[in-house]
């Protein structure tokens, strides 16, 4: 008995035979060919870098023409190319090497367990500003976002204009495209960095192997949503109801139902002639009292009359002379000299007494 987990893990050192001539001794019956643009600025390069390029797909027995008049690239088959696969990489190697990707690591692409992914990420955000500040932290202060993301996926990634061309395995090439997409998205990479570190490790342990990972991976939630606006004005629903709306009177009806429809044509113009002048009338009324509010003087406030100091209350002249007399017991201010004399001798034949 064979454990299910063994046979769904892939044994440690195991690598798929590579493909040799044995495999297809006749070689292919068409030949195939991919061509690509390259932007001016690379010319120079690729000049530089050609022979070396010629000399890695001559191994696979690919040939390679770069074209300076047209800006072009085109790879083609011979008839000893005996790989069908080899034509397909070689059309990958031209595309990185005009999206930037240096030669050293674009030609790895010739190899069975490495694969590339160009992520365009032009139309993705609308705001022009807003894109190169989100491309911007997908690589992070001094590259060091998108070191530690090559270091987690083993992929060599390269931000270039309006695309990001990721070289790697399969598996790390699937995380890439998802850290880059989200990153375009408003998510910060380093959440997804985490979790990429995480399952790094889980992955050491072969306990952990074939179990859910989900409790050990965070959960991260967005916590400053805006709050969508409330219009001013609602429209609210009215109440369903399976009868029609009543049919509106037509003209007909109504003046069948007021009578003029079986009034005579000299009648009716007779009719609308006279509300016509009512009218009329009525203009000319309220036209001529807009006129005459200018001529109506403006009410005059009434004149409030100062009321006299009522004389009924009655006086106590009695009352007021006894408060006179108080006053006048009242000695006020410093005393006379003479007084002043009297009272110390007074004061004097006290304290002799004592």
């Amino acid at each position: 008995t064979v454990d299910e987990s063994e046979l769904l893990t892939v044994p440690d050192g195991w690598k798929e035979p590579a493909f040799t001539r044995e495999d297809n001794p006749k070689g292919l019956l068409e030949e195939s060919s991919f061509a690509t643009l390259f932007p001016k600025y690379r010319e120079a390069y690729l000049k530089e870098c050609w022979p070396l390029v010629q000399k890695a797909l001559s191994e696979h027995f690919v040939n390679a023409t770069l074209d300076l008049i047209e800006g072009s690239m085109t790879v083609t088959t011979t008839k000893k190319t005996f790989d069908p696969y080899a034509i397909i990489r070689a059309r990958d190697l031209i595309k990185l090497l005009a999206r930037s990707v240096p030669f050293e690591q674009a030609v790895r692409i010739l190899q069975d367990d490495v694969a590339c992914d160009i992520i365009k990420i032009g139309s993705l955000v609308r705001k022009r500003d807003t894109f190169i500040k989100r491309r911007g932290r997908l690589l992070g202060p001094k590259g060091s976002t998108l070191k530690a993301l090559e270091l987690l996926t083993n992929c060599y990634i390269m931000v270039q204009g309006n695309t990001v061309s990721a070289l790697g395995p399969f598996s790390g090439l699937k995380e890439v495209r998802k850290v880059v997409l989200d990153t375009m998205k408003n998510i910060h990479p380093i959440y997804n960095i985490k979790t990429l570190m995480i399952k790094r490790e889980l992955s050491k342990d072969p306990v952990l192997r074939s179990q859910s990972w989900e409790r050990f991976l965070p959960k991260f939630k967005r916590k400053n949503l805006k709050k969508r606006k409330e219009p001013k004005k609602k429209n609210t629903k009215k109440e369903y109801t399976p009868f029609p709306p009543p049919q509106p009177e037509s003209q007909i009806d109504k003046e069948l139902a007021s009578g003029e429809y079986f009034l005579k044509e000299r009648q009716k113009k007779r009719k609308q002639v006279q509300e016509i002048k009512a009218k009329q009338a009525d203009a000319v009324k309220k036209r001529q009292e807009e006129r005459n509010k200018a001529f109506i003087p403006p009410k005059e406030k009434p004149v409030v009359k100062t009321k006299k100091a009522s004389t009924e209350k009655k006086i106590d002249v009695e009352a007021i002379k006894e408060k006179v007399k108080n006053a006048k017991k009242k000695k006020l201010g410093a005393l006379p000299v003479e007084e002043v004399k009297l009272k110390m001798a007074a004061d004097e034949k006290k304290k002799k007494k004592k």
